[in-house]
């Protein structure tokens, strides 16, 4: 009898842990990446913690439509671009009546900056930041010269 309900409650602690996984798209790091660039943009707007409060849970459907824009678009960069326009010409009022006319804007250049941060990490984390040398039988060059 016990050696059932030992089998049964770890196939129960299984399934819910199964459950979890699919109810959560954006574990794995991407909750990781939309909570940084939410705190990278209001650092960089000087945000209060009032704008922020009101700020966070629409830059939250920003963020998840715009995700789900580049991924659903990912294979026509033109397209993707046109709807990324749309999508941020539909927010830009909601961010216009907490941060102004100016920072509102400033919220794409930013995100824009948080991303090429990250390709820069990456880059540097995988060795590309190095100079290109190319050898050959008595020359050696860089690419950076």
């Amino acid at each position: 009898m016990k050696k059932i309900l030992l089998i049964l409650s770890l196939v129960l602690c299984a399934s819910l842990r199964v459950m979890a996984q699919d109810e959560e798209p954006e574990a794995g790091g991407g909750e990781k990446i939309r909570d940084k660039m939410n705190e990278y943009i209001q650092k960089r707007l000087d945000v209060s913690s009032d704008e922020a409060r009101k700020f966070t849970p629409i830059f939250l459907r920003y963020f998840r439509e715009w995700r789900q824009t580049m991924r659903q678009y990912r294979d026509d960069r033109l397209l993707r671009q046109q709807k990324i326009i749309e999508l941020r010409l539909r927010f830009r009022p909601e961010f216009r009546d907490i941060l102004g006319e100016k920072r509102a804007n400033m919220v794409y250049d930013s995100q824009e900056r948080f991303i090429q941060e990250i390709k820069n990490l990456e880059e540097r984390r995988m060795g590309r930041d190095r100079p290109r040398v190319l050898r050959g039988p008595n020359k050696s060059f860089s690419l950076r010269e």
